[in-house]
């Protein structure tokens, strides 16, 4: 193990000189549970983790641009199910680190959740800093089960870049998964050097080159926002907008190599992809089929002589009633080829159901210019409504306004009939009936 130490000393020392000039906080959160006393290979599980420590410290002592603090949780008494930031950031505590570290005597029971939720008050909060922990543990099948939720309220916080969870001695890991990333060390001699390659890639960032292509594999141009979110916790973690240049060449995004990802590109509907980790010791691709095209609605008909309201269309799966997106009538959207049910919020609705959208073409979709219905109620508050009538079916298409004597209303061309009830009315024979036909661009007046 010694030998590792050393390699592990002069590996850190080379990475760590030709990274950038921003500060690294790395809180350590070390478990002091009774099971921390269960041998090893060598020795018992602290005593191993003791020497491990003891020489990454040494191995970053000399470096200006990291600080190193130290929670503790288990180690006060067999009773006390606690943790204590023993060693808080600062500069040139390497010796006062190391000097608890080795004081440490597991007594307790597993605090994992509390270890963390508390964490968060550890960093300082000035200074620009990229924050991250690591929880070395022997296990966390008896932690608390609030343990998944703890890490997302982590995540959300916007304080900590990234949790590690570095898992040692073969121990049960229900669910530190969701804890952090973890790193299963079953084996006292991948110790340190899967503590070093956390740190190394923490440092790191992986390059990737998202590709949208057509139909016909050509590079799409269209832009659209992308979202990288942690897959873990379902936590955003990257958000841009996907373009090409003038030479039709895709940018490049930087993303942290120890993440997983799921990826979500706002086409209507969206595309997705699951469970995606990048290399930073080769190229990382995303090639995205994306097969879209345009869909309008129109009112087909002569123009009428006043000026038209704009009126809504939803766009939702077909069948499923699912929501894509809302445009309005006259304008164009853009859809992943497909079949949608359109609803043009015309009075009353019009739906048109299974529309295909095709890649690379137009949809076009109309419906009848509607009519103008005039319409002045009886003095008084009345209440009342409007239903189409067809094929000896009624179709309700909108209450009426109580509290106004006039009403304008735009209706979709057909015959309608109105119910009016006023509101001195005690008998359903005071309730008042009128049919009417609305035509298209034309204009209908009652008065009752």
């Amino acid at each position: 193990m010694r030998r590792l130490f050393i390699v592990m000393l002069l590996m850190l020392t080379g990475i760590v000189q030709a990274q950038p000039t921003e500060k690294t906080r790395l809180l350590l959160i070390v478990d002091c549970s009774h099971t921390m006393w269960d041998h090893w290979q060598s020795n018992a599980k602290i005593k191993v983790t003791q020497q491990v420590l003891l020489s990454f410290l040494d191995s970053i002592s000399k470096q200006h641009d990291v600080d190193v603090a130290l929670r503790v949780f288990g180690h006060e008494n067999k009773m006390h199910f606690s943790t204590r930031l023993e060693v808080p950031f600062g500069t040139d505590n390497i010796y006062q680190l190391q000097s608890k570290i080795k004081t440490l005597v597991p007594q307790g029971g597993c605090t994992a959740a509390t270890a963390l939720t508390d964490a968060l008050n550890d960093f300082p909060a000035t200074g620009n800093a990229r924050n991250l922990i690591l929880i070395i543990t022997d296990g966390m099948d008896d932690c608390d089960a609030e343990i998944c939720e703890v890490a997302r309220q982590v995540q959300l916080s916007g304080v900590v870049v990234q949790t590690f969870v570095l898992g040692i001695g073969g121990g049960a890991f229900r669910n530190a998964d969701c804890a952090g990333s973890l790193f299963l060390v079953p084996h006292e001699e991948e110790y340190a050097k899967t503590m070093y390659d956390i740190f190394r890639l923490s440092g790191k960032k992986a390059k990737v080159v998202l590709k949208m292509l057509d139909g016909d594999g050509e590079l799409y141009e269209t832009e659209h926002p992308v979202a990288f979110y942690d897959s873990r916790t379902g936590v955003i973690r990257h958000s841009t907008i996907y373009s090409v240049d003038s030479k039709l060449k895709p940018d490049t995004l930087l993303m942290d190599p120890l993440v997983t990802y799921d990826m979500a590109v706002f086409t209507h509907p969206p595309l997705r992809r699951e469970a995606m980790q990048f290399s930073i010791d080769r190229p990382n691709n995303i090639d995205i089929t994306v097969s879209e095209g345009t869909l309008k609605v129109q009112y087909s008909g002569q123009r009428p002589q006043w000026q038209q309201t704009a009126v809504d269309v939803i766009v939702r799966r077909a069948g499923s009633g699912e929501r894509v997106a809302a445009q309005e009538v006259g304008e164009t959207g853009q859809y992943l080829a497909g079949r949608y049910d359109v609803e043009v919020q015309t009075l009353p609705v019009t739906t048109l159901r299974g529309v295909e959208v095709r890649g690379n073409a137009a949809t076009e979709l109309s419906v009848p210019m509607p009519g103008m219905l005039i319409l002045s109620k009886p003095k008084g508050i009345t209440t009342g409504a409007i239903f189409r009538l067809r094929d000896g079916q009624v179709e309700f298409a909108t209450d009426l306004n109580p509290s106004t004597a006039g009403e304008r209303l735009l209706l979709q061309p057909g015959q309608y009939e109105l119910v009016l009830h006023p509101q001195t009315a005690t008998k359903y024979d005071k309730v008042q009936t009128k049919r009417f036909v609305i035509e298209s661009s034309q204009t209908t007046k009652i008065q009752f």
